[in-house]
């Protein structure tokens, strides 16, 4: 593929460059196929055993990788190399709208130690909430803690760090300034479905780590979505791509979307779009004040205005999914958030709206489940931290 060079991100190539990409090379063989011993890598990147040796203890010194030992076959056991993935390197913190989850994570993308609060309207309190749990974290870390990332239900410019999360109006706060004020670590932010996105890349399914171009859906409050091109995150000017949950599907839908339509995507297929039909269904069985985790309980034990409920909202999911593959034609589609626990109940349903919504003559696109758990931005978050251990440096 023929890129054109953008002059004002170009640089210069140094004469280590070589040097950090076959650096990059070799740390991924290990992520992806460990245990693996020095030849295989040797093999598989036709560089020589001496080069490798260099670079294996250079990333033994960083802390990045360990040799173990792999199983006799009557002799010495071979020493094979892993990733080191004993300490805490990554703060997460996943801003909810509803709480705040944040968690120590290590090299492997494991979640170590986590804790969370109710995310308060008033950003000051939630600031200090935020700080004090991170200072915690630090100090149970032991200095191991490298990073922090934050996922935000909002959009944010990571060049500059401004954000806007409409939920709660708050505009450019100074999370990143404040965090590293309180712990000297450096901070980035991004949009939460961003950041899933990100994570599915990295820590996804090992099919979807070989894709290229995919978009993630996320599924929760709102509807939002995280694309990648060619294998990054396509941001957008000033962090605006992917607000695909504020196109129009339709009219007269269930709630509000976050900016006081009734005609945008997540109001018809969020969350709260699945709890307010539930709740119109369920006026006389006593269920009125269910949550989003109680309906899919409900469904999951086969009640009938839930699992309608969620029905009806996987449908208008696929009529948004199929907007945005006649859009973007990606390679997938995955769906993430807390509803794809209830995935074996909606698929179908959600295929075929994608199905009876898509032009005729677009090939068929798979659509996924993610893999990330119920909290997906959280690993998003996480991500923002560990994926630069792993990724070169883009070429412009």
């Amino acid at each position: 593929m023929v890129r054109r060079i953008d002059l004002k991100k170009a640089s210069a190539a140094r004469s280590n460059t070589i040097r950090d990409i076959n650096r990059q090379i070799v740390l991924n063989y290990v992520r992806e196929l460990a245990p693996i011993s020095r030849a295989d890598i040797s093999r598989e990147t036709a560089l020589q055993r001496s080069t490798i040796s260099l670079i294996v203890d250079e990333l033994r010194v960083d802390g990045l990788i360990e040799e173990v030992s792999g199983e006799s076959t009557g002799g010495r056991p071979p020493s094979l190399l892993s990733l080191r993935a004993a300490d805490a390197v990554a703060i997460g913190i996943d801003l909810g709208t509803v709480k705040t989850v944040m968690a120590t994570g290590d090299l492997v993308g494991r979640v170590l130690e986590q804790e969370e609060f109710p995310t308060d309207r008033d950003i000051k309190k939630t600031l200090r909430r935020v700080v004090q749990s991170a200072e915690r974290l630090v100090a149970t870390a032991n200095g191991t803690i490298e990073g922090i990332g934050i996922s935000l239900p909002g959009v944010v410019d990571p060049e500059t760090g401004n954000s806007y999360v409409p939920h709660f109006d708050w505009r450019d706060a100074p999370l990143a300034e404040t965090l590293t004020k309180a712990t000297s670590l450096p901070v980035s932010i991004d949009n939460d479905a961003n950041a899933a996105a990100l994570a599915e890349l990295w820590f996804g399914r090992p099919e979807i780590r070989k894709v290229r171009d995919f978009i993630l859906v996320l599924v929760e409050e709102g509807v939002g979505t995280g694309i990648v091109f060619d294998g990054q995150v396509y941001r957008g000017e000033e962090g605006t791509a992917g607000e695909f949950g504020h196109m129009t599907i339709g009219t007269g839908a269930p709630v509000e979307c976050a900016v006081g339509s009734r005609e945008c995507w997540e109001a018809f297929a969020s969350e709260r779009a699945a709890i307010a039909r539930y709740k119109k269904l369920s006026r006389s069985n006593g269920r009125q004040n269910s949550n989003f985790a109680s309906i899919m309980d409900f469904a999951l034990k086969g009640e009938r205005n839930a699992k309608f409920a969620l029905k009806e909202t996987a449908h208008y999911l696929g009529i948004g999914i199929a907007n945005l593959i006649q859009g973007l034609a990606p390679q997938a589609v995955i769906v993430g958030g807390p509803i794809a626990r209830v995935w074996p109940l909606i698929v179908d349903d959600l295929k075929a709206s994608v199905d009876a919504s898509i032009c005729r003559g677009f090939p068929s696109t798979p659509i996924l489940d993610s893999t990330l758990g119920p909290q997906p931005t959280l690993m998003g978050a996480l991500s923002l931290v560990l994926a630069t251990k792993f990724a070169s440096t883009p070429v412009a």
